[in-house]
């Protein structure tokens, strides 16, 4: 891995430790200029979970993408700067409270004096890391978490009260995710594959844009605006994301100009 190149990516320097306060700026920097996206599903590109061609799309394409590609890269890049950092499975909760299957979704555990759950892969969720083996509620910049333990040993983490998904305590290695983002990917009954976002936390809240909607949060107000043309659609990928696209992506059943509904798993205010 070219560590260098990753860290100009995320506007960082070369840390000087990896201790706690390096990896929450290194967190918060991540999610700030790394869109959560899955145009690649509506461009007809292949989900690759090796590396190697995570680091060329998100690196040296300068995109972005969903779970297994965000928390895999980030998690090998954090190993490379002298972190003990590990991937994890969760089951993400449904809106019914009902829990998705095994493999649903891919965090990273990081080992300091503690353990660490960080997460740059889930849409809205925490900035900072949180303490996994914390009992007190944790206050982040997006919400209140709190992490339980579960009677099978597993640790179910609530955003502001609400269950976002169930954490397997064991590591799994990035290839064990390889099915479960093939399905996703490609699967008519995936939320990814019936739907188009692309969005990231801003200083002041959220932007997302799903095919040619744009949804701003600001301070608590969401404002949404629809896009009249693909050159707009285009400039807004380009100024809100970075993302110089040389094609649009195409919503689940209509042409860039139709707005597709946001996955559940990324919450937009």
């Amino acid at each position: 891995m070219d560590v260098d190149a990753y860290l100009d990516r995320l506007g960082v320097r070369r840390p000087a430790a990896a201790d706690l306060a390096t990896l929450r700026h290194l967190q918060e920097r991540h999610l700030a200029t790394v869109p959560f996206e899955n145009l690649s599903i509506h461009l007809g590109e292949p989900v690759e979970l090796t590396e190697a061609a995570l680091f060329a799309k998100i690196v040296r394409r300068r995109r972005g993408g969903f779970c297994y590609e965000l928390n895999g890269l980030f998690a090998a890049l954090l190993r490379e700067l002298g972190y003990s950092a590990t991937l994890h499975a969760a089951k993400v909760f449904r809106p019914d409270g009902s829990l998705g299957p095994p493999l649903d979704h891919a965090a990273i555990v990081v080992e300091l004096d503690e353990p660490w759950l960080v997460d740059v892969g889930f849409g809205r969720f925490s900035r900072h890391p949180l303490r996994l083996s914390g009992v007190d509620a944790q206050p982040d910049p997006d919400g209140e978490f709190l992490l339980l333990d579960t009677p099978d040993g597993d640790v179910d983490v609530l955003l502001d009260g609400e269950p976002q998904y169930r954490l397997e305590r064991r590591p799994r290695p990035l290839a064990d995710f390889v099915p479960m983002a093939w399905w996703q990917s490609t699967s008519p009954e995936s939320h990814f594959t019936r739907s188009l976002t692309c969005s990231r936390p801003t200083s002041q809240g959220r932007v997302t844009l799903s095919g040619d909607k744009l949804i701003e949060t600001v301070d608590g107000i969401r404002n949404e605006v629809l896009l009249p043309t693909e050159a707009a659609i285009r400039a807004a990928y380009r100024v809100y994301f970075g993302l110089p696209l040389k094609r649009l992506p195409t919503p689940p059943g209509g042409s860039p100009l139709t707005s597709g509904a946001p996955s559940p798993n990324t919450a937009l205010t």
